[in-house]
């Protein structure tokens, strides 16, 4: 059995880590390099950098940031925002990503999808899905949770693995920052329809949240800020815990 993998997701604005609650209300969390140099070194499995503002701005990542974190860093980097061509996933790599996550492009020009996976290979490419519960339907957002994009959580995904996508990083809007644990039954649902490997995101509080994430939720990778940055629990703390449950982790 594939190890499930803890990720600590670095949300940046303007050179510094933040963190909101349902996407706002954002408070300082931290410096970027230091914290993932910290979360390198204790023994997180992926690490996440997303540019929060630079779709809304209309702006492509900023390079010296991800550049930065590439140099201290030895597991595998994603870096999301502001990517809406070849080009910028190009430069990106140069700098020392190993993965791109792309969201509003994507939404907005669909086919990008495959030119970035025909481009760069199926691996390199997540597609991030922020979306938000009413009266029991999943609405996707875009520009960072701002703006309604038209399209239902469960079709989006299956378009979205169909055109080449290789992970799908769901955040239920919702949960994000609350502690209250993932949106299990949604995480589930899009496991069970997709072939491709489901990060989880929005609402971890505790260990616990990640065992069910992986167990009711199937997923295959949580990803979680707050409760990090802030000290509520460490990557050990929880892989511990996940590995006396019996979920399979890298120690």
């Amino acid at each position: 059995m594939l190890a499930k993998r803890i990720i600590p997701c670095l949300d940046v604005r303007d050179g510094r880590t933040v963190k909101g609650v349902h996407f706002l209300d954002l408070r300082d969390a931290g410096d970027v390099v230091e914290l993932a140099t910290g979360y390198s070194e204790a023994g997180a499995d992926e690490l996440v950098f997303l540019d929060i503002t630079a779709s809304r701005e209309k702006r492509q990542t900023m390079l010296e940031w991800v550049e930065r974190v590439a140099r201290v860093v030895t597991i595998p980097f994603t870096v999301g925002g502001g990517i809406s061509s070849e080009r910028d996933v190009e430069a990106l790599l140069k700098k020392g990503a190993d993965k791109i996550s792309v969201n509003t492009s994507a939404l907005a020009d669909p086919g990008l999808i495959g030119r970035l996976a025909y481009s760069f290979g199926r691996q390199c490419v997540v597609v991030a899905v922020d979306a938000s519960e009413t009266a029991g339907a999943w609405e996707v957002y875009s520009h960072g949770g701002r703006q309604p994009a038209g399209r239902e959580l469960y079709d989006w995904a299956r378009e979205a693995e169909a055109r080449g996508a290789g992970e799908l990083l769901f955040t239920s809007m919702d949960h994000d920052g609350s502690r209250q644990g993932f949106a299990c039954d949604a995480l589930r649902r899009l496991s069970e329809q997709s072939a491709i490997p489901l990060i989880a995101s929005g609402g971890a509080g505790s260990p616990a949240d990640f065992y069910d994430a992986f167990t009711c939720g199937k997923a295959d990778a949580a990803l979680a800020a707050g409760i990090f940055h802030y000290g509520k629990t460490s990557i050990r703390e929880v892989k511990q815990y996940l590995q006396e449950k019996g979920v399979t982790v890298r120690l």
